[in-house]
């Protein structure tokens, strides 16, 4: 009996022994689930710290169109927004907050059709569009066919924080901006006699019955013509939580009909944040971007394909849209601070920021953006 037990004991010993030798090899180790789950990451993510970045519009931009006072005053523009939303992040702000900062500069200023300096449409009324997105939990919100509110980012904003809902258009919108006691102003805060001029100048090609190639001449002689389908303003962000945020605005396409909306408010197309991949605000034909769904498009690229922020951009905006002759551009960045800005137009109105007085401004498309 003791013999038998001693040997019992002994192979039980054994038996154990074997099943954590060779179970660990039939059932995943402990550490494994947590690898499989981990995101890849590609060469260029190391972490940069809070910056920002930012976009006034894209198009037939080039030097000869514009006169050095005329540069100067929209570089010193673009710095003043860099500036103004780089503060809110350099003293602890959210991302969210510093995109809105940045973009009510450029909604400010009658250079960008955002805004004071929002184009007209066929009825010669100002119609304006925005979108804000958290990339923290993929909040949104996004409005359409504003005519009184003057900050259509802050309605968007609004719209995410104070409502169930994404996206609110025209008199509701405005309804509910009065309701968070947004700043209301009579539709003549808007205009702009050089925008209205835009207007009439492409009022008289119709009547001409221009073709495309003439139409297109306009487009390379005149800069405010140019902006009749790809003016628009945008931020993204990085903050110092580790949170990123996409914010657009614009006043659409000059001498727009019947209700028309572009790009900017359609979360996913000119707007999108999402901490796993990258914030995006896109500037451009925007029914291409809606068609190519530009932004999410982009974010997609980099979780499925495993492919950097800046492949991912050039993919999308250098490839994508340029087979279906799509044209404009897109700022991004992502939670490692990485930035990427191309565009297939000749020019487009951007910048970034990473060090307090260190903005970088740039038009464009042969300067060194040093990313």
């Amino acid at each position: 009996m003791i013999y038998f037990n001693f040997m019992e004991g002994r192979y039980l010993f054994w038996i154990i022994g074997l099943f954590l030798v060779f179970g660990q090899g039939c059932s995943p180790k402990s550490n494994e689930k947590e690898i499989l789950e981990k995101e890849p990451l590609s060469q260029q993510d190391s972490l940069k710290g809070f910056a920002l970045a930012i976009h006034g519009g894209a198009g037939t931009i080039k030097r000869e169109n514009l006169k050095p006072e005329q540069e100067k005053e929209y570089r010193q523009k673009l710095e003043e927004a860099l500036n103004a939303g780089f503060e809110v992040l350099e003293n602890g702000g959210e991302a969210t907050l510093a995109v809105i900062a940045a973009v009510q500069v450029m909604e400010d200023s009658p250079l960008f059709n955002a805004g004071r300096g929002a184009v007209f449409t066929h009825d010669g009324r100002n119609e304006m569009d925005a979108a804000i997105m958290d990339g923290r939990d993929r909040n949104a919100g996004a409005v359409a066919e504003l005519t009184i509110v003057k900050s259509p980012i802050q309605g968007a904003y609004q719209v995410m924080i104070n409502s169930p809902h994404v996206f609110m258009v025209g008199r509701g919108a405005e309804q509910f901006a009065r309701e968070q006691n947004l700043e209301i102003v009579d539709p003549g805060y808007f205009r702009d006699e050089k925008r209205y001029q835009q207007l009439m100048k492409i009022r008289e090609t119709e009547k001409q019955q221009l073709d495309h190639s003439s139409i297109r001449q306009l487009e390379l002689e005149d800069p405010y013509f140019n902006d009749r389908k790809y003016g628009t303003v945008g931020a993204v962000a990085l903050d110092q939580h580790g949170n990123i945020a996409a914010a657009t605005s614009t006043g659409g396409m000059t001498n727009k009909r019947y209700g028309r909306v572009g790009d900017v408010p359609v979360i996913g197309a000119g707007t999108y944040a999402d901490n796993a991949t990258c914030a995006v605000s896109a500037t451009g034909h925007g029914e291409f971007f809606i068609r190519n769904v530009v932004a999410h498009e982009i974010a997609s690229i980099m979780r499925y394909g495993n492919k950097s922020l800046s492949e991912a951009a050039d993919e999308v905006v250098m490839e994508q849209l340029v087979e279906m002759d799509g044209s404009g551009g897109v700022i991004s960045i992502d939670r490692f601070g990485n930035i990427a800005m191309p565009f297939n137009s000749a020019g487009m109105y951007r910048g970034y920021i990473r060090q307090k007085g260190e903005a970088k401004t740039f038009i464009y498309g042969d300067e060194e953006e040093g990313l």
